[in-house]
């Protein structure tokens, strides 16, 4: 990882891991059991929940794995999942090197929301910027971000700011949580921490 993609990321990894809970266990939460974010229903097969099992045996469960035995190991096992599964696979590098505060924003909205949804706000976003194809062409909107996404982002940056991308990414990140709470209401209690996540604006 280069200098400044480390540094985007740690950047990133920090800021999103403020909205991250350590261990959860909610039954009506699609995720089920997870530490960090990290679902075990989804991602079994991730290495730190052997310590976290080892952890369930001791007292104080799971107020223990606050404690610097548990967090030591686990806290770059946490790391390492989120630079894999949430930065390198959308080539975070390359983005945080055109710019900080959209590859922390397709970060963030990638581990909330999913890594080809939160790829597709930024095309859409980039699309609606192109003022009628007259700075670039209109992408395909399919969550993959490869060198055409990546050159209309350089384009679109030589021209404006990346704060007015960020903001359309934040409008398409809310509407999102509005149409699935609509859909589904039991999710209305998590409403708050989701919204703390839309950050339109100054």
């Amino acid at each position: 990882m280069s200098g400044r993609g480390a540094d985007v990321f740690s950047e990133a990894f920090d800021s999103t891991m403020g909205h991250e809970g350590g261990y959860v266990n909610d039954k009506t939460d699609a995720g089920g059991e997870t530490y960090r974010g990290i679902s075990r229903r989804f991602h079994p097969g991730w290495a730190g929940w052997k310590l976290i099992d080892e952890a369930k045996s001791g007292p104080e469960f799971p107020d223990n794995l606050k404690t610097a035995h548990w967090q030591t190991p686990l806290d770059p096992l946490v790391r390492l999942f989120y630079k894999q599964h949430y930065w390198d696979t959308w080539q975070g590098d390359a983005v945080a090197a055109l710019s900080a505060g959209v590859a922390g924003e397709v970060f963030d909205s990638g581990v909330n929301c999913g890594v080809q949804r939160a790829v597709s706000w930024l095309q859409t976003a980039i699309n609606v910027l192109n003022r009628n194809n007259a700075l670039y062409r209109d992408l395909v909107v399919d969550g993959s971000l490869g060198p055409s996404t990546l050159a209309a982002l350089k384009s679109y940056l030589a021209h404006d700011a990346a704060a007015l991308l960020v903001k359309i990414m934040n409008v398409l990140q809310g509407a999102h949580y509005i149409e699935y709470m609509v859909k589904s209401p039991m999710q209305e209690k998590y409403a708050r921490g989701w919204f703390n996540r839309v950050r339109i604006g100054k």
